[in-house]
């Protein structure tokens, strides 16, 4: 496995080539923010969540990602239906564990979803990662406590209780399957004040995924292009409000040359 400018721009043409369509069972606060996001990013978003439909829409998806930040029993069960569904077709499923820790019904619901579910991806921040591996791991409400690093060790017996691809997002994005290990350094710190580009990281695992079955290139191929134009975009906004807009256009816009000059990933 290797990453590297050329082969996270090939993937990234896959995606503008096929567009394929990424099933999100997410959140209300995110919706928005997800779609526009897989849409510049050249793939097509579907938010379908009914328990009636979730399982339907599986069929004609490249991907599906998982997301708990809003829960409800209903939106559960369609996400159970969904998950079912994509591991019979063999279709990539990512999960984001947000607020892992936070609630005892989250982290029960959490546990429920892995048993079985055959993930190919699980992205988190660092204390939600932990919490699904650490008894009495907490976080504050979805928001890290812990440095990426500090998960790391969770984040190798996740990946090997659940023989998945782990991504624990941060300043530095560690991205962990057995023991070959990815680190990301592209990013700004000012992309923690919009809310959902990490929910955004979870749905662009899964439209790299749906071009690259190669689940530890496809996660790192993700944050790289996450951090990245998340650079470009903090380089010409005066704010978070200005970030988002610039961010959406620097995903569009995004070449092979720029992924060259700004790529910072390590083995």
């Amino acid at each position: 496995m290797k990453v590297n400018a050329e082969s996270i721009w090939g993937d990234l043409e896959k995606i503008r080539k096929k567009t394929p369509l990424i099933h999100n069972i997410t959140n209300y606060v995110v919706m928005n923010t997800t779609a526009n996001a897989l849409l510049a990013l050249g793939a097509s978003p579907v938010m379908a969540h009914a328990l009636e439909e979730a399982a339907e829409m599986v069929q004609l998806a490249g991907a599906l990602v998982l997301n708990i930040g809003t829960l409800s029993p209903a939106w559960v069960q369609g996400m159970h239906k969904a998950a079912l569904r994509a591991r019979e077709l063999g279709v990539p499923v990512v999960l984001d564990p947000v607020g892992a820790g936070a609630t005892p019904y989250r982290t029960r619901t959490l546990h429920e979803l892995l048993d079985g579910t055959g993930l190919g991806i699980i992205r988190g921040n660092a204390s939600e990662i932990r919490a699904l591996v650490e008894s009495g791991a907490t976080t504050r409400g979805v928001d890290s406590t812990a440095a990426p690093e500090e998960a790391l060790q969770a984040a190798q017996t996740l990946a090997q209780i659940e023989c998945c691809t782990v991504c624990v997002s941060g300043a530095v994005d560690y991205i962990v399957a057995g023991e070959k290990i990815f680190r990301v350094h592209n990013g700004d710190p000012l992309m923690t004040r919009v809310t959902g580009l990490g929910c955004t990281a979870s749905a662009f695992c899964g439209a790299f995924a749906a071009v690259n079955r190669r689940y530890p290139e496809a996660a790192a191929h993700a944050m790289a292009v996450m951090g990245i134009a998340g650079e470009m975009a903090a380089e010409r906004a005066n704010g978070p409000g200005s970030l988002q807009l610039h961010f959406l256009d620097a995903l569009y816009n995004l070449t092979r040359e720029e992924i060259g000059a700004r790529l910072r990933v390590e083995p």
